[in-house]
């Protein structure tokens, strides 16, 4: 009898037999062991066939099943009361519930799913959140479902794309999947804190549970970045959710009940304790404010650190409840130094100029990063936009800006042609903003001051030929050419920049690239009368490159090419005119290499005599002499 039993269930089914299986099923409770026969064909090994029709007859039968089905702890509350009928029904109905939500999800994860089919698990899950409270968010059904993607290791772009695009347009899933972000990062915390722990013990396993890690984080911050920020929209009152009672101050609270309204008045009862927008929007802006947070505690891999630095400015700070928060993480950026810094000064200064954030080390830091290798950054258009607006303010000391525009002009000697007309941009405006700066670029040094450097040129002189190498007094400052300024000097107070002079600008009119010598002639303005002179826009020339200089040059009109062409077609390689004096008889040449072709020994005994007679000319030569 077991034996048939078994071969009964072993039995392949075709998708008319699935179909037949799910129709009896939803037609009376008589066919009730048909429901595990379907949930066998919700696999991803199933045909894709199989696996659809079974999950649509399952959620035909589940869906208006949910309301009465019980809950874990009330299954606990009940256990002596196990003899009755009804709750052993719907206790089994509930663990086989639970099964299939299981089944969708490694479906939705399997990399090995059509899109068709991940769609239609997708659907299924997301309507017993909808349903699984009798109206209300299933928030726990929720969590585990995105606890499976967010630590599956398989590629789950289809899903996420439709997860993103179907269902984060409601703000109670929003909600909820801030809530669960939050909830995942503390748990990854104190796995990786864990994992450190073991790491001695167990390298491998160690780098193993690495690259998970860093494989949730990545998935993370995928969902994050692309749930739609909480703002109130122009024209919208209230905000739709996907669950049919919307959000409830038991809810949002994490207080609410597993049991299921399913009176009228019970369900009345929840809309009337829904929340308003006002107050939708403000927890919404709160619970994305700690998902952010916890999330930037993370050890964030270097690409996607870099990356959420780029877009922290536009994409978090914005929506944040108080952005102020984030001055940890962003000081800590830009005190790494490099491309990191550049990242991050984005958002450290919209925190500067906007939120009141005072950072004393910011221009020192800024000044670090004026190096070369910032002129071919990936990032320089935006960077080189913001250090324009960071030297903007009139309250800048003179020092300070003197020092950024004399280690501007002293990178334009070694940086691309398009570095350099950024840098000529940046001085010009520095010069225009600050006129107490205006003396750096013409020092005026009068007769008794050339006496005086010529009287310590000869007194230099007289010492260094009585004194010990050792104690030679140091009169180089007074020396002319000597340039005091401190180029390796990462402080801009001691980099002597006010003692200097910009005589780099004056090297720059000789530059081998013609837009770089024309460009730099707009200096020579006087840049004091502001009225006359305007501020030149550092988004022209920020993105420049070496690629942007040539396809300008290639794309100009010219009038007048200097070229060299020839009226006819040449026959020869050079003309008489080319040599006065000389003539080139190409058939004499011709016959002379023919006779040597034919003739080699008599090639080698006129060598022989070239040679004699060359001989007896240096020895008359030198007799005569």
């Amino acid at each position: 009898m077991a034996s048939k039993k078994k071969n009964k269930n072993s039995k392949q089914h075709t998708l008319e037999d699935l179909k037949t299986l799910g129709l009896d099923l939803l037609s009376s409770r008589a066919h009730i062991n048909n429901l595990p026969l379907l949930l066998r064909y919700v696999s991803p090994s199933s045909p894709s066939q199989h696996a659809l029709e079974s999950i649509i007859s399952l959620q035909s039968f589940f869906t208006p099943l949910l309301p009465e089905l019980p809950s874990k702890s009330t299954l606990a509350d009940h256990d002596s009361s196990a003899n009755d009928p009804e709750l052993r029904f719907r206790t089994w109905a509930r663990s086989q519930l639970d099964q299939f939500f299981e089944s969708l999800v490694s479906i939705a994860l399997s990399s090995g799913s059509e899109e068709a089919l991940i769609e239609v698990a997708l659907d299924a899950v997301m309507e017993f959140v909808k349903l699984g409270r009798g109206g209300r968010f299933q928030s726990s059904i929720y969590h585990r479902f995105l606890h499976s993607i967010v630590h599956s290791t398989a590629d789950l772009e289809v899903l996420l794309d439709l997860l993103v695009s179907k269902f984060f347009n409601y703000v109670d899933v929003r909600f909820f999947t801030y809530v669960s972000m939050e909830k995942f990062t503390k748990n990854l915390e104190t796995a990786k804190a864990t994992d450190r722990e073991k790491a001695n013990a167990q390298e491998d396993n160690g780098r193993i549970s690495g690259s998970r890690s860093e494989l949730a984080i990545q998935k993370m911050y995928y969902i994050l970045s692309h749930i739609p920020p909480p703002e109130v929209e122009e024209g919208k009152s209230d905000y739709e959710s996907w669950s049919d009672l919307g959000f409830s101050t038991e809810e949002t609270k994490g207080k609410g009940t597993n049991k299921a309204p399913n009176t009228e008045k019970g369900q009345n009862k929840l809309k009337k304790r829904s929340l308003s927008t006002p107050k939708i929007l403000k927890k919404t802006k709160l619970k994305f404010t700690k998902a952010w947070l916890a999330f930037l505690r993370l050890p964030l891999p270097l690409d996607l650190y870099k990356e959420v630095l780029v877009n922290l400015h536009q994409m978090v700070i914005p929506h944040l409840s108080n952005p102020i928060l984030l001055c940890d993480f962003l000081t800590r950026s830009y005190d790494i130094g490099g491309v990191v810094s550049v990242m991050s000064l984005s958002s450290l200064f919209i925190l500067m100029t906007q939120h009141g954030l005072e950072y004393p080390n910011f221009y020192e830091k800024l000044y670090a990063l004026l190096v070369p290798p910032i002129f071919m950054a990936k990032h320089r258009a935006k960077f080189f936009q913001l250090l324009d607006s960071c030297l903007k303010s009139s309250l800048l000391p003179a020092y300070l800006a003197a020092a950024f525009t004399k280690k501007l002009s002293r990178l334009a000697l070694v940086v691309p042609p398009s570095g350099a007309l950024i840098i000529i941009a940046l001085i010009h405006n520095l010069l225009r903003r600050h006129p107490s700066i205006n003396f750096l670029v013409q020092w005026e040094v009068d007769d008794g001051a050339q006496d005086d450097v010529s009287r310590g040129e000869d007194e230099l002189t007289q010492d260094s030929e009585d004194t010990a190498p050792g104690t030679r007094r140091n009169t180089s400052s007074k020396l002319s050419g000597i340039d005091p300024f401190n180029n390796e000097e990462t402080d801009p107070a001691k980099s002597n920049a006010m003692r200097s002079s910009l005589w780099e600008i004056d090297m720059l009119r000789h530059h081998y690239c013609p837009y770089v010598s024309r460009f730099v002639e707009s200096l020579e303005n006087d840049l004091t009368v502001r009225s006359k002179t305007t501020e030149v826009a550092i988004t022209d020339f920020s993105s420049g490159s070496y690629a942007t200089v040539f396809k300008t040059e290639i794309g100009r009109r010219v009038k007048q090419v200097p070229l060299a062409f020839y009226r006819k077609t040449p026959t020869c390689l050079f003309s008489e005119s080319d040599f006065p004096g000389w003539t080139f008889k190409f058939g004499e040449a011709e016959k002379l290499d023919n006779g040597n072709k034919e003739s080699p020994v008599a090639a080698a005994a006129s060598t022989e005599d070239g040679e004699k007679s060359s001989k007896r000319q240096r020895m008359s030569n030198a007799s005569e002499s």
